[in-house]
């Protein structure tokens, strides 16, 4: 989602009564490569970028693509193949040996349902956002190409183009169950081949940092750099102008109990007051949440567990999968940065479904097909 941002803050920075953009997105991914399906590189013909869909190979090419597709007002499909050792071919010297193919759509500020106008209405979403664009069509059909829509269009979008709206539902509710995003083909009545990106969207992962030491700078500052909602929670007066900086919202050991989370939240426990603590986790620990963080030592978190056990009702953190204590990822981690760090590391891991451990030992490729 950083990106994403990223890019709206380019396109609603364009003067548009000199310049023009083009979007590019990768669309489709075989075997390796170092950007999936979503990233994405906003081009305007004075040559400003931002974005990526590479590791850098590919940018030069796709600049001249986009701006390509801006002088001929219509998107085009470029694919850079380097499963083949071809000295010749572009991207051949990233060592990547994968298929990308990549979507360059030219951008009309004046059509409110353009690519970036689109991402502005899911940015700020709670929930998991599922995009439909075509990006593959037969040649005298190619002005479709590009055709980009939101899940709550589904119905439209799949009468556009001559699709089963019960099997465009189905296809959203598979990616949703995956959380991956997938390209689905198919010969619509209108004998009519398509390919179709059905792309999943996370929301920000929000972060909750319950606590008011100097330490929690280090994630404010991390969870800033990564785009993350953060929310502090502590005593107003203890906490660093730092925290009120960069943190979107400053709330009490109290008013952070009301505060809504989801399946993209994350909560740490970090206030080092054994009583606060033992409070909050008393009251965040059968939330929804995916991750609940405790920071201590392991024989901390041994004394809750055993006094929360012998409560009324008794609470059993045993059952709580959600629970990391101590938190963290095993990285021998020692200052505020480095622990915040292994923190955000883990949060990571947990959302993207990963165990976090050495790349080297994983077994089969980097990322999921």
């Amino acid at each position: 989602m950083k990106e994403i941002n990223k890019i709206i803050q380019a396109y609603d920075a364009i003067d548009w009564a000199h310049e023009q953009v083009a979007l590019a997105t990768v669309v489709r991914v075989e075997e390796s490569a170092y950007r999936r399906i979503g990233a994405r590189l906003l081009v305007s013909t004075s040559g400003f970028w931002t974005g990526g869909i590479s590791g850098g190979c590919l940018e030069g090419d796709a600049l001249k693509r986009a701006q390509m597709a801006i002088a001929r007002d219509e998107s085009s499909l470029v694919i850079y193949d380097t499963l083949q050792d071809d000295a010749h071919q572009i991207g051949i010297g990233l060592g990547c040996n994968g298929r990308i193919d990549v979507l360059f759509t030219p951008i009309d500020p004046q059509n409110s349902s353009n690519p970036v106008e689109l991402l502005k209405k899911i940015r700020n979403q709670r929930t998991p956002s599922v995009l439909y664009q075509i990006i593959g069509v037969n040649p005298e059909n190619k002005r479709q190409l590009g055709q980009l829509a939101m899940e709550n269009q589904a119905e439209e979008f799949a009468a556009s183009i001559g699709v089963d709206r019960e099997t465009l539902l189905g296809w959203t509710k598979t990616c949703k169950a995956s959380r991956k995003s997938d390209v689905r083909s198919i010969l619509t009545n209108r004998k009519i081949m398509y390919d179709i990106l059905i792309e999943f969207v996370r929301p920000r992962v929000k972060l909750v940092c319950i606590g008011d030491n100097y330490d929690v700078n280090a994630f404010v500052s991390i969870g800033h750099e990564l785009n993350w909602e953060v929310h502090v929670a502590g005593k107003s007066r203890k906490l660093s102008r730092y925290a009120f900086e960069f943190a979107d919202n400053i709330h009490d050991y109290e008013s952070v109990r009301q505060l809504p989370l989801d399946d993209y939240s994350a909560v740490i426990l970090m206030s080092h007051d054994y009583k606060i603590d033992l409070a909050l986790l008393r009251h965040f620990i059968n939330y929804p949440v995916p991750y609940l963080g405790l920071l201590g030592p392991k024989k901390r978190m041994i004394k809750m567990r055993d006094e929360l056990l012998a409560s009324s009702p008794p609470i059993d953190l045993e059952k709580n999968t959600n629970l990391r204590a101590p938190v963290g990822l095993d990285i021998g981690a020692e200052s505020p940065e480095e622990i915040a760090l292994s923190i955000a590391a883990e949060i990571i891991a947990v959302m993207r479904g990963r165990e976090g451990t050495f790349l080297k030992d994983r077994m089969g490729p980097i990322h999921d097909r």
